[in-house]
């Protein structure tokens, strides 16, 4: 499955919020240094989905905060 996130980093908790089905935006708590936003939003949406790390990837966006995701193995959410 692709969705599409609008990420917010530097927040003050870790949230993602659902727009409609494929579109999303995350609140992440770190800040967007050397990669480690992207990494926290992979772990933070790894748990909310319940999917390994290793099923998430950045397809689109990667220094941005427009993202296309995939979820490996999510179908249906």
């Amino acid at each position: 499955m692709i969705i599409s996130i609008k990420v917010i980093p530097r927040a003050k908790k870790n949230e993602v919020i659902k727009i409609d089905e494929f579109h999303y935006r995350a609140r992440i708590v770190a800040a967007p240094v050397d990669g480690k936003a992207n990494n926290a939003l992979i772990k933070f949406l790894s748990e909310y989905f319940g999917v390994g790390k290793s099923k998430i990837s950045i397809i689109k966006g990667d220094r941005g905060r427009e993202k296309v995701v995939e979820l490996d193995g999510v179908t249906r959410i």
